[in-house]
């Protein structure tokens, strides 16, 4: 194994991609590629995240997808990264994955978020209230009691759900979830695969702050960063292009089907370079090179682990890029 001189955890946030010129179901199957090869090569968990109305992501109910990654797997961790809280009542959420974590045992992680993960039209169609991010602090808590089964005075438990302890964490893009992880003694994981702005900043604030609790006596910090490992380097740079233009469905139109020269257009416009500077932190190149930018992005984030987005768009170059990472970077060097 590399020493690069820097020890960190190393997980994968898989983002259930629909690349262009394929299918829901095709991005659905690649997930469970994922996590087979993602345990096999020793990473320490496979996040999903909750999206809505997105044509390129095929996560929108991620208990479910975790169910059946968790039935084609044998070891691996899996778990949300995350589930938009206030779009569902915490009671749902506890039942949802305390019937996984029964159903596996030792296995289901839950990561809360406060954010939509829809536009607004979309969250209407959630029948969402637009102020529900507003209790998301006492839904946290909420959440947590139910998961271990603390005795309510109105009777309410979550069956299965109740005394299961699933493990929590906070998720942010922002100082907000920061505190929130420090004040509430929880593990905080930074969204800096798209949001790379606040990173540094909430990683401190959240050590600075952190109250122990019954769960968690220290702070276990997170970042997410993109990776693209392939044995060539030119090879990693055309795939990191081709995810840039990707990228551009966020923007144009839904339904609207656009070539690889009008993406370049678009990610020449002002629009376009914001969502490339969404990209700021991503390990492009050899695994050596990989590796060298995982060691520094650990050291400059101050984080306990790193979440791993790896971004190509092909399922087989995602696929290189999990086996490449991890055998040259060592993905077990802590375990938490």
């Amino acid at each position: 194994m590399q020493d690069c001189g820097y020890m960190y955890a190393t997980s994968i946030l898989d983002l259930a991609r629909v690349p262009r010129g394929t299918s829901v179901s095709d991005g659905l199957t690649a997930c469970v590629a994922t996590a087979q090869l993602a345990e096999h090569c020793g990473y320490e968990r496979v996040w999903y995240a909750e999206h809505h109305n997105l044509a390129t992501v095929a996560s929108s109910a991620p208990a479910v997808l975790i169910a059946h990654v968790a039935a084609h797997t044998s070891t691996i961790r899996l778990g949300a990264g995350g589930v938009m809280l206030p779009n569902h009542a915490p009671l749902v959420i506890a039942e949802q994955f305390g019937t996984l974590a029964t159903l596996h045992p030792g296995r289901i992680e839950l990561g809360v978020g406060r954010a939509p993960g829809s536009d607004q039209v979309t969250m209407r169609a959630m029948r969402r209230d637009h102020r529900a991010a507003d209790t998301f602090d006492d839904d946290v808590r909420e959440l947590r009691d139910l998961l271990a089964g603390v005795e309510r005075g109105d009777g309410v438990t979550a069956i299965p759900g109740a005394g299961t302890n699933v493990p929590i964490f906070v998720l942010g893009s922002s100082l907000y979830g920061a505190r929130l992880a420090a004040r509430l003694g929880m593990p905080y994981a930074f969204a800096s695969h798209f949001a790379p702005s606040a990173l540094v900043e909430a990683i401190s604030l959240y050590r600075s702050e952190f109250q122990p609790s019954g769960d968690c006596q220290q702070p276990w910090a997170m970042a997410a960063v993109n990776v693209i490992c392939d044995h060539d380097a030119d090879a990693a740079l055309r795939q990191f292009h081709a995810a840039a233009r990707e990228r551009v469905a966020l923007i144009v139109p839904k339904g609207v089907s656009y070539s690889d020269e009008q993406a370049d257009q678009v990610l020449a416009s002002p629009q376009g370079r914001n969502l490339l500077q969404m990209m700021h932190y991503s390990a492009v190149g050899t695994p050596s090179e990989v590796a060298a930018y995982l060691a520094e992005f650990a050291r400059h984030a101050g984080v306990d682990e790193l979440v791993l987005a790896h971004s190509s768009p092909r399922v087989e170059d995602r696929l290189t890029s999990i086996e490449l990472t991890a055998s040259f970077v060592g993905s077990v060097a802590v375990s938490n």
